[in-house]
């Protein structure tokens, strides 16, 4: 989307300015600490991506999707510390890092929902919200298996004037016409 891939190279930089002017880091320190917050952050944003739902902690995430992307995010925070980080060009990161990558990490989410939350705005005004009530989520669980004339039908049944649910009659051919005008 236009909105989350600048993102991502907003924290990209600070990132790089981070090492650079913080940490003074050489090649190594720098590809290091690029990794572990690009890790950390592309791994995380699943979380806010996933759900519609605004903010995304709302949302309950499966047990085997938590666990898995904790277990990345901690494999790639730890990578540095083990005998392969020589191996791949890593050299293990100072603590204060991991402090500024969790304020980091904290932003880039916050980012993401209040795009979430724009796009989803966007796309609200654009279309007719949906119902919530009783016969607006038939239709939406029904629609696949129903034709456009059944739909229809329904949405008139839920949408006449002056008849409360109970009063409804249950079949729609039994209903009295509605006069008009």
């Amino acid at each position: 989307m236009l909105f989350f891939g600048p993102v991502s190279s907003l924290f990209d930089f600070a990132t790089f300015g981070v090492m650079l002017w913080v940490f003074h880091a050489g090649p190594t320190l720098f590809r290091t600490g690029w990794f572990v917050e690009s890790l950390a952050t592309q791994t995380l944003v699943i979380f806010a991506i996933r759900p519609r739902r605004i903010p995304f902690f709302r949302s309950q995430p499966s047990l085997a999707l938590l666990l898995a992307a904790l277990a990345v995010v901690t494999a790639g925070a730890i990578l540095p510390f083990t005998p392969v980080a020589t191996t791949l060009g890593f050299r293990p990161l100072p603590g204060l890092f991991f402090a500024v990558l969790a304020l980091m990490v904290l932003c880039y989410l916050g980012l993401i929902e209040a795009g979430k939350h724009w796009f989803y705005g966007l796309a609200d005004t654009h279309g007719e919200r949906r119902a919530r009530d009783r016969a607006g989520r038939i239709q939406r669980r029904s629609a696949r298996f129903s034709t456009a004339h059944a739909v229809r039908r329904v949405r008139q049944k839920a949408q006449r004037p002056g008849l409360r649910r109970a009063e409804r009659p249950a079949d729609p051919s039994q209903a009295a016409p509605v006069r008009r005008g």
